[in-house]
């Protein structure tokens, strides 16, 4: 579904103009071009006040389909919002964090760096796991052969340059690398 179907959704929705006090930032797979059937559009926030996010979340969203709300009971308690515009789910994430800080934005930066180092070849191979039912940070790690936790991995991998992640693509005998 890449293309303009989730970019005619992500308009229809209002979300960016809707949540524009909270710095959204659009992440996840559609812009990476990973997505696969029953991929949403993720929506990062800095939402330092959760009561204030959570009323502009139910003010602008709680009338679309599937709307459901929930807040993280962990760390600076996030609250996330799903809802569907035009048959396409969204997720709507807000922290106290700054985006940038948010591991779900460093999680993304790094992928799309290294689809852009890998190629085709890299993009192929995480979407033959994808389309195997790994999650994105999952499907990642096992192409790149990475030890552990996933989501710690990728984080990890965020905190090279992109020689580092060069050498880490060819050192894993990653397609692309």
């Amino acid at each position: 579904m890449t293309g303009p179907d989730w970019r005619a959704a992500l308009e229809a929705s209002g979300v960016l103009t809707r949540l524009a006090r909270f710095d959204p930032h659009v992440a996840g797979t559609f812009p990476l071009g990973l997505d696969v059937p029953g991929s949403d559009i993720d929506v990062l926030c800095h939402a330092p006040d959760a009561e204030a996010f959570a009323a502009a979340l139910w003010e602008a969203f709680g009338h679309f389909a599937h709307f459901a709300m929930w807040q993280w009971q962990k760390a600076d308690r996030p609250v996330i919002a799903a809802f569907s515009v035009a048959g396409v789910p969204f997720e709507v994430f807000g922290q106290a964090l700054p985006v940038e800080r948010q591991h779900g934005w460093r999680h993304f930066a790094v992928e799309a760096r290294l689809l852009r180092l890998g190629g085709a070849g890299l993009r192929e191979a995480v979407m033959a796991a994808r389309r195997a039912g790994a999650k994105t940070e999952p499907a990642f790690a096992e192409v790149l052969g990475l030890e552990g936790d996933a989501y710690q991995a990728m984080l990890d991998l965020g905190e090279k340059n992109d020689t580092g992640l060069v050498e880490v693509l060819k050192r894993r005998g990653s397609p692309g690398g």
